[in-house]
C-alpha cells in the first residue's frame, strides 16, 4: 500500500501486517505496545472540545488512523466511524513539572478505544499553567516516523508541513554481510551487559533532558561527526560514568539496536512499521567523550557507506513474514542488546491553535526483556533526550543529567 498524505477513495477493508509489525506483536504478546509522542507547551491550553473538533475533522482522512490489528494477528482491519470522545481525552497533572508523570501515565494506562483504531490524543494540564498535547498509538501500527506524520497531520495548524522521506537505494555486498552478521549475533550467546542485565519488573519510569540542537551541531562539526554521533557518543560516556559510579568498574562496549526508517515517499500515512535496525556497539569503555564520539562516528560512517539500511530492507522483503518476525524478535531482545537507541526528527515545532510547542519527545514501552531504551527527538532548535527504564533499573534516571555532563565535557575539549 502506498497511501500518501490523505486518501481519495475508500480504504481497503484489510491490509497485511508487515514483518516488523508481526515482530512487535510477538514482543508485546498481542497486547498494544504504547508509542507516545508528547508536545510540551507554555501558556493556557486549548479547550477539549476544540481539540476534539480538529481530530474529528482530520482523522478520517489519515489512513493509518483508520486501522487496527485484527484478532487473528495477520492483518490490519479497517474500523468504523470515529468515536471522538473515546480517542481524545483530558487529564490534570498539576505537579508534573518535567513530563515524567505524563510519560509514566502514557506508558501504563490501557487504551480504551473500544473496537476503534488504537490511538489516542491526550490534553494534559501540567504545572505552572503549561500543558501538553500527546498523541499515543500502538507500536504494532506505527513506528516513530509514522507517528511524526500522523501527529503533524492530525494536530498541527499547518498539516501539510511534512518531512521528506528518503528513497531507497541498491544494496551493496558489504551491507548484506553486515545484516547477516547482526542476525548471527542475535542468535548467538547472550552479550554481557552488566549495567542492563537482570530481571524485568514490568513498570516503567520516564525521564528527559533537553539541549539546544545548535549545540549538538556545533559539537559534531568540531569532531567530524553528525548530531546523531554526538548523541550516541555522549550516551556511551554517560553509561560509563553511571556504571563506574555504581560499581567502580568500567562498562564493556554496549550493544544497542539503532532503528532506521525505510518509509518511502508516498507511504507517509500508511499503517505499519517501515523500519529496520542495525546493531551498534556504544564505546562505554572509552575514557573520554571525544574518543567515544569519534569511535561512534567511524561506526555509523561504515553503516552508511555499506548501505546497511537498504540491505536490510531488501532481505526483509525476501524473507517470509513469520520467519522475519522471529528474526526481528531476536535482534531486539534483552539478551543481545541493551535496548533501542533511536533518533527522530520532527522539524518545525507543532503549532496548535496558534501556540508552538517548546519541545517534543517520542518513545515507547519496553518488551522482550529490555530494561532501558533511549530516544533523541529533535524539534526545530531543541533536542530532547528521553530514557525509559524498568523499575528494576531505578538509577537509570541519572542518565539524562550524565548525558548533559558529557556534552559539557565535549565543549571543554
Amino acid at each position: 500500500m502506498r497511501s500518501g498524505r490523505g486518501t481519495d477513495g475508500p480504504l481497503p477493508p484489510t491490509l497485511p501486517l508487515g514483518t516488523v509489525d508481526l515482530a512487535y506483536r510477538l514482543a508485546a504478546r498481542g497486547r498494544p505496545l504504547p508509542l507516545p509522542f508528547v508536545f510540551a507547551f507554555d501558556g493556557p491550553a486549548p479547550s477539549l472540545d476544540s481539540v476534539r473538533a480538529r481530530v474529528a475533522e482530520r482523522a478520517p482522512r489519515i489512513p493509518a488512523l483508520n486501522y487496527r490489528p485484527a484478532a487473528s494477528g495477520r492483518v490490519f482491519r479497517r474500523t468504523g466511524g470515529l468515536a471522538v470522545e473515546r480517542h481524545v481525552r483530558e487529564l490534570r497533572l498539576p505537579d508534573d513539572t518535567d513530563g515524567t508523570a505524563t510519560g509514566r501515565l502514557l506508558l501504563s494506562r490501557p487504551m480504551t478505544t473500544g473496537d476503534g483504531p488504537l490511538w489516542e490524543v491526550w490534553l494534559v494540564h501540567g504545572a505552572a499553567g503549561g500543558h501538553a498535547l500527546c498523541y499515543r498509538t500502538d507500536h504494532t501500527v506505527q513506528d516513530g516516523v509514522g507517528a511524526v506524520h500522523a501527529a503533524r497531520a492530525l494536530l498541527d495548524d499547518r498539516s501539510g508541513a511534512q518531512p521528506a522521506e528518503r528513497p531507497g537505494a541498491r544494496p551493496v555486498p558489504s551491507g548484506l554481510a553486515g545484516v547477516l552478521g547482526d542476525v548471527a549475533a542475535g542468535f548467538g550467546a547472550p552479550t554481557p551487559k552488566p549495567g542492563f542485565d537482570g530481571p524485568v519488573g514490568g513498570r516503567n519510569g520516564v525521564c528527559h533532558a533537553t539541549a539546544p540542537l545548535a549545540r549538538l551541531r556545533t559539537l559534531g562539526r568540531a569532531h567530524g561527526a553528525t548530531v546523531n554521533d554526538v548523541y550516541l557518543g555522549a550516551l556511551a560516556h554517560a553509561v560509563r560514568a553511571w556504571h563506574l559510579k555504581a560499581t567502580g568498574t568500567v562498562h564493556p562496549p554496549l550493544p544497542v539496536a539503532v532503528p532506521m526508517s525505510v518509509r518511502a515517499p508516498g507511504e507517509e500515512h500508511a499503517p505499519g512499521n517501515r523500519m529496520v535496525t542495525a546493531r551498534l556497539l556504544l564505546p562505554c569503555d572509552e575514557p573520554t567523550p571525544v574518543g567515544a564520539v569519534r569511535r561512534v562516528a567511524a561506526r555509523t560512517r561504515r553503516l552508511k557507506e555499506s548501505r546497511r539500511r537498504d540491505a536490510f530492507r531488501v532481505l526483509l522483503a525476501a524473507t517470509p513474514r513469520a520467519v522475519g518476525a522471529r528474526i526481528g524478535l531476536r535482534l531486539v531482545n534483552g539478551s543481545v542488546v541493551a535496548g533501542p537507541a533511536s533518533s527522530v526528527g520532527f522539524g518545525a515545532p507543532l503549532r496548535h491553535q496558534g501556540a508552538q510547542s517548546r519541545w517534543a519527545a517520542v518513545y515507547s514501552g519496553l518488551a522482550s526483556g529490555i530494561r532501558c531504551l533511549v530516544t533523541l527527538t529533535s524539534q526545530h532548535d531543541t533536542a530532547c533526550l528521553t530514557v525509559v527504564h524498568d523499575e528494576n533499573l531505578p538509577t537509570a534516571d541519572q542518565l539524562p543529567d550524565l548525558w548533559l555532563s558529557s556534552l559539557l565535557e565535549l565543549e571543554r575539549t
